[in-house]
């Protein structure tokens, strides 16, 4: 079963999440925004989620996380949950 570790930012607008993709862009660490704007518990670990498997996370997180190049930010992703930007840190199949 393929598995994927990731990390991200949830906030609650569109807007915000566009802004700090654009701090990353130009250089801002993710895991610093993370713990500084994340609404998600997992800000505090600078925005890790750890390790998991297809439909483990929401259909919107999922389709990003096993389709996206592994390092590149991706988003914003719009979920149930706010929007995010989501960086996929590892994945195996």
């Amino acid at each position: 079963m393929a598995q994927a570790a990731a990390r991200h930012i949830l906030v609650a607008t569109e807007a915000d999440c566009a802004d700090l993709k654009q701090q990353i862009a130009d250089g801002a660490d993710f895991g610093e925004l993370a713990k500084a704007h994340s609404t998600c518990p997992s800000g505090a670990q600078g925005g890790a989620l750890g390790t998991f498997g297809p439909g483990q996370m929401v259909k919107e997180f999922d389709e990003v996380v096993f389709s996206a190049p592994v390092g590149e930010v991706q988003g914003p992703v719009k979920t149930q949950f706010g929007y995010h930007l989501l960086e996929v840190t590892h994945r195996a199949d």
